[in-house]
C-alpha cells in the first residue's frame, strides 16, 4: 500500500488495498475480496463486508489467470481455492 494517504474532493480517505496479482494499489472499490472462513471454505465478497481472512484482486481476467495460474490467492488466504471461485470472479468481470 502506499505510504500516503489519498483523499477524495471531499476531504474523506479513501480505503486503498493491493491486488495479489499485478501488486498494484488501487481504491478498495475497484477490487474484489476473496476471503476464507474460520472453517476453511473460501468465498466471493462482492460487499467486502464479510469476516475471514481476505485478499483482494483486480476485476479483470488477466489478473483472475495470472492469480489461478500462480496459486496466488491460494498463497494469500493460506488454503486451497476451488476452481469454482476463479469461475465466480471470471463471471462478476
Amino acid at each position: 500500500m502506499p505510504k500516503h494517504n489519498i483523499y477524495d474532493q471531499n476531504g474523506k480517505k479513501i480505503r486503498v488495498r493491493m491486488c495479489v496479482a499485478c501488486r498494484q494499489s488501487k481504491p478498495k472499490s475497484l477490487l474484489v475480496r476473496v476471503y476464507k472462513t474460520l472453517d476453511g471454505r473460501v468465498f466471493v465478497d462482492k460487499n467486502t463486508t464479510s469476516q475471514g481472512r481476505g485478499a483482494y484482486i483486480c476485476n479483470n481476467k488477466a489478473c483472475i489467470e495470472k492469480s489461478q495460474k500462480l496459486a496466488l490467492l491460494q498463497r494469500s488466504l493460506k488454503t486451497n481455492v476451488p476452481k469454482e471461485i476463479y469461475e465466480v470472479l471470471l463471471d462478476i468481470e
